[in-house]
């Protein structure tokens, strides 16, 4: 019963202290994006009116009702108070509420996030373990390979020749645009094979260091096979980095996956980024980054608490 008190107590006081910094870095990524949008070259307002062939007075009074001649504290306090409220604002460009318009591009780009994930933790895991139960082989040589191609490969490059190939050349998928599965079988390829390569990395070494531990030779000397001993006790001992590397690409993910989502022409948080960048379109980039944040915060939070459910010694603390 104490024990039990005792682990209550310190997953509450985790929570508190991990909900604490959420908070901090939710405020410093907003702060952060606010100022550094505000000191990007150009005026928005003269970037939203320059295909209406605009006089100097009209950017003047379009201006005023943005509110960028207003002094910079109260721009920011404004600013501020609307987040306190989860108001994002209305685009300059479209007029629309941003928050509707990242509701409306958030599935296609949680979609390719958890369909690209899946691919890299399969393809990492298996790399991984690949390469460190045949250590020093020509398995081990390859795989790290794989691994190493998939870290240095630019997605934009990767995502063209698979383009080339699958779709131009053997006309097995289709190239562009969002639809079924197969739409987006080409886009999480790109991207889990990129993410895959720090996972196997992570996976390798981890497995390798683990399975040098006392609790895996006393497994091995009580004639457990070597696939049970590799799947059910040293991957759950190996996994926690793994688990922290994936979360955050994941939350990278869920930010936009810009280049993937511009080169295949899916919809997604990713293309709205890049459309609200050029035209200057503050409330929606700013939007855009505060949802990569929290995505960021709380995909984090979601791994640190699953990575103290698998390793018996954190648990061990409580």
């Amino acid at each position: 019963m104490a024990r039990s008190r005792c682990a209550s107590l310190y997953i509450g006081r985790y929570m508190g202290q991990r909900l604490l910094q959420a908070a901090f870095v939710l405020w410093l990524a907003s702060t952060l994006v606010f100022f550094a949008l505000l000191l990007t070259p150009g005026d928005p307002a003269q970037a939203l009116l320059a295909a209406s062939g605009a006089t100097p007075e009209e950017v003047i009074e379009r201006r005023a009702q943005l509110g960028l001649d207003d002094p910079l504290p109260l721009q920011y306090t404004r600013y501020l108070m609307d987040l306190a409220r989860g108001d994002l604002g209305y685009s300059w460009l479209h007029g629309r509420s941003v928050r509707h318009m990242i509701l409306e591009q958030l599935p296609p780009t949680a979609e390719l996030a958890v369909a690209a994930t899946a691919v890299g933790v399969v393809l990492g895991l298996g790399l991984g373990v690949l390469a460190a139960v045949y250590r020093s082989t020509w398995l081990d040589a390859a795989a790290t390979t794989v691994a190493v191609l998939g870290l240095s490969t630019p997605t934009y490059w990767s995502g063209l020749l698979a383009i080339l190939f699958f779709s131009l050349r053997l006309r097995w998928l289709p190239s562009v645009g969002e639809g079924g599965l197969r739409h987006l079988v080409l886009p999480s390829l790109v991207l889990g094979f990129a993410l895959s390569g720090s996972i196997a990395r992570m996976v390798r070494s981890r497995v390798a260091e683990v399975m040098g531990t006392p609790f895996v030779l006393a497994a091995r000397a009580r004639g457990i096979p070597s696939r049970r001993v590799i799947f059910i006790h040293v991957l759950r001992a190996a996994v926690g980095p793994a688990l922290a590397v994936t979360a955050l690409q994941f939350g990278f993910l869920l930010g936009g996956a810009v280049v993937t989502e511009s080169v295949f022409a899916r919809p997604g948080l990713g293309r709205l980024a890049v459309e609200a960048i050029i035209w200057q379109d503050l409330p929606v980039v700013r939007g855009v980054a505060l949802v990569g944040a929290l995505a960021y915060v709380l995909v984090n939070l979601v791994s640190d608490l699953a990575q103290a459910w698998l390793d018996p010694r954190l648990r061990a603390l409580a």
